[in-house]
């Protein structure tokens, strides 16, 4: 049985964006992780994050993941900030092949464009603050084990790229 394909990285990698390619490459199901949190709260996660705190929505996110998790293998993109949290990667050992999507902050600060939904960015320098959560991430980035390069690629290259890890380690 194949495994999950998990998609991490910095906010403006392309999880979202790849993750539904890579998917329907793979012909399996894709799940944005903030999606499935801000449909189960009803609420934004800026709302989230402003009603209950960041560590609130960390409890969510990794609830939302793990159930994921268990469900029959797919692509699954959960916020940039997952992979940081204490535990959250030892929680896929065994059921997913993670992917490290990196991209420099500049290009990724390009990607995204408005950021007045994305708390940890909203009302910065996007570019400025995407070098310090990555300073603050990269290690906790690179124990996926796999990564691809994002800059200059396109989605559809980098979607290649990440369903030939899948076929290669994960069964697909």
């Amino acid at each position: 049985m194949p495994l999950h394909l998990v998609l991490v990285g910095l906010p403006g990698c392309g999880k979202t964006v790849v993750g539904r390619a890579a998917a329907d490459l793979l012909g399996t199901s894709f799940t944005d992780i903030d999606e499935s949190v801000v449909r189960e709260q009803r609420q934004s996660v800026a709302q989230t994050f402003q009603t209950h705190g960041e560590a609130h929505f960390r409890q969510l996110e990794r609830a939302a993941m793990n159930r994921v998790l268990s469900r029959p293998p797919g692509v699954i993109a959960p916020g940039g900030g997952w992979a940081a949290q204490p535990g959250n990667l030892e929680d896929a050992v065994g059921k997913a092949v993670l992917v490290y999507m990196r991209v420099t902050p500049g290009v990724a600060a390009e990607r995204l464009g408005d950021v007045s939904d994305r708390p940890l960015l909203a009302g910065s320098d996007v570019a400025a603050r995407l070098s310090e959560l990555l300073a603050q991430r990269e290690a906790c980035y690179r124990r996926a084990g796999h990564s691809v390069d994002t800059d200059g690629r396109t989605p559809e290259t980098i979607a290649a790229a990440v369903v030939g890890i899948a076929r290669k380690w994960g069964g697909w």
